[in-house]
């Protein structure tokens, strides 16, 4: 966009999202450096004077309300000349409409640039929806959003899409459905938008429900940018630290990017204990180099400092930035008991022992320095391990959760998730009590020497990728739209999770990508979570919603 408008001073128009979208991808640093000296919203619009000396970069979601506010800009134009960009497909009526408002013919450019969602990762994106769903049904305007969203996603891959949704989720079929009429309704333009060369590039899209794994987002993290979003929060790359005490004036928000911090891309996927050494060698280095720039005794030296000076700047704020992080992560571990509740998260999770965990659970309970967000976690994970087991006791869990002094949200959100969760809302086997394959496999695990005891889970999307990837996800339970049996090995998967994805599931489609040579893997969802954003989709789901299956569950 930028390249396009030519040399001279640049303006950026955008609208909320179209904000977010850019800032996920380039630094303010990078795009003055296109000679881009203003950022507007078409939205909340400065009253500058005279600014005819400037060419508008315009970048908005073609929405409704964006072409009225972009037809009035037209109308009367603030800036020289226009480019205009819209980040999906926008209808020829308004088109039309925008050019019988350019009246004084200031438009020199108009075009699809399909980029309609936030690109997180490099293999992981999101639209930042939480609150998708009421019940079992959609949301219309998130629906409409996603779709859009995944309509420009396969626009921008430059492949033909077989659509495949979770057979047992209405959502998931919906979603399925309106993504496969927009792909009809632009046939000819994803048909000019592929480069043919002999072999039309197929790309499966597998559109999931959150509800069959409800446990991956309820757990505690140990990988660096897991731990990070679980504990402090990352909101579009921004991670608040105006909490801390004494933290550095310039550091009370932070910029974590794999794309615009190497450091943080070479260790985001490192687990705790190895991140503290590397940022141990970070800082050694960071002093030997201080070091060496103390003398400065003669013209030569100070001609090095000055040359060095921008690169040393910016290793010492990485520095600062990272022991700030890594220091009040260490710290929160220590005040909430993390360990302990890990293991026994991790525990619940991976293996069945009623009687050993609900003893475990109540001493946690009775520990007033576990959170009680991190105790009534851990009655949701045993409510979803043992809700069929004949000596489960929620009921007496939830009376503890409220005699510890639990907020009555929190303890109203176990008999939430269990209902939005729970064995009726899951096609999977999600505990694989059943399943021989599972079981064959952790024996095999366990003659290699048990895995770090908080890392033992691995979400249910792994299972689901390798056997779509070997040809072996059942047609019945995931079957493709229009009803083909695609069993082809594909090489391109999208893998869309309704109801939020997690940093957790952005590692295991990391990995599958290092261990399937050939294969590529995206990952989005409505959202990426932690558990508080979680509780807070689960929450916006159930608001309303009558409790078929936990009536059992009384006084709450």
């Amino acid at each position: 966009m930028t390249e396009e408008s030519g040399p001279g001073m640049k303006v950026i128009l955008m609208d909320k999202e179209t904000t977010s979208i850019v800032s996920m991808v380039y630094s303010q640093s990078e795009i003055l450096q296109k000679e881009v000296y203003l950022f507007e919203r078409i939205d909340t619009q400065m009253k500058w004077d005279n600014l005819k000396h400037m060419k508008c970069i315009v970048f908005i979601r073609p929405t409704s309300e964006n072409i009225a506010l972009l037809s009035r800009e037209l109308k009367y134009p603030k800036y020289g000349v226009y480019f205009i960009y819209f980040s999906n497909v926008i209808s020829k009526a308004d088109v039309k409409t925008l050019a019988e408002c350019d009246e004084q013919e200031t438009v020199r450019e108009v075009q699809e640039v399909f980029a309609d969602y936030l690109a997180v990762d490099r293999h992981l994106l999101s639209f930042n929806i939480i609150g998708a769903l009421h019940g079992r049904s959609w949301n219309q305007n998130h629906l409409q959003r996603c779709a859009q969203g995944l309509l420009a996603l396969l626009l921008s891959l430059k492949k033909r899409a077989v659509v495949r949704f979770e057979a047992s989720s209405e959502p998931c079929k919906r979603l399925a459905e309106r993504v496969r009429d927009l792909l009809r309704r632009e046939a000819a333009l994803i048909d000019n938008n592929i480069p043919f060369n002999g072999d039309i590039p197929t790309l499966q899209l597998l559109i999931i429900d959150r509800r069959d794994d409800p446990v991956t987002p309820l757990l505690n993290q140990w990988t660096y940018q897991a731990m990070v979003h679980e504990l402090l929060t990352i909101n579009n790359n921004r991670v608040s630290l105006a909490n801390i005490q004494d933290v550095p004036k310039d550091f009370k928000e932070v910029v974590l990017s794999s794309e615009q911090d190497e450091f943080y891309a070479k260790n985001l996927y490192l687990n705790f204990g190895e991140i503290g050494q590397t940022i141990k060698s970070l800082m050694e280095e960071f002093q030997r180099k201080a070091k060496s720039h103390q003398k400065v005794e003669s013209i030569a030296d100070m001609k090095n400092f000055v040359e060095s000076y921008p690169l040393f700047k910016k290793m010492s704020g990485t520095v600062t930035k990272h022991v700030t992080v890594v220091g009040e992560l260490s710290n929160l571990v220590g005040s909430r008991k993390l360990l302990d509740v890990s293991e026994l998260e991790q525990e619940i999770a991976c293996q069945s022992d009623h009687g050993k965990h609900l003893h475990r659970l109540k001493r946690l309970l009775e520990n007033p320095a576990i959170k009680h967000q991190d105790a009534a976690k851990l009655v949701m994970l045993y409510g979803l391990r043992y809700e069929k087991h004949t000596n489960n006791d929620v009921p007496a869990l939830i009376e503890l959760l409220k005699s510890r002094g639990a907020p009555d949200e929190l303890v109203k959100a176990v008999p939430q998730l269990l209902e939005y969760g729970g064995a009726h809302a899951r096609q999977s086997d999600l505990f694989g009590l059943q399943d021989a394959a599972k079981i064959t496999k952790s024996l095999f695990k366990g003659l290699n020497g048990v895995e770090n005891i908080y890392t033992q889970h691995t979400p249910l999307l792994k299972d689901t990728l390798e056997d779509l990837i070997k040809g072996r996800l059942r047609e019945n339970l995931y079957p493709t739209l229009g009803g083909d049996d695609y069993s082809r090995r594909p090489q391109d998967i999208v893998v869309f999770i309704v109801g939020g994805t997690t940093y957790e599931e952005s590692l295991c489609v990391h990995q599958i990508n290092q261990n399937y040579p050939g294969v590529r893997v995206v990952l989005g969802g409505t959202a990426v979570h932690n558990s508080t954003s979680f509780l807070e989709e689960v929450k916006s789901a159930m608001q309303g919603v009558h409790r078929t299956h936990t009536r059992h569950i009384r006084n709450v």
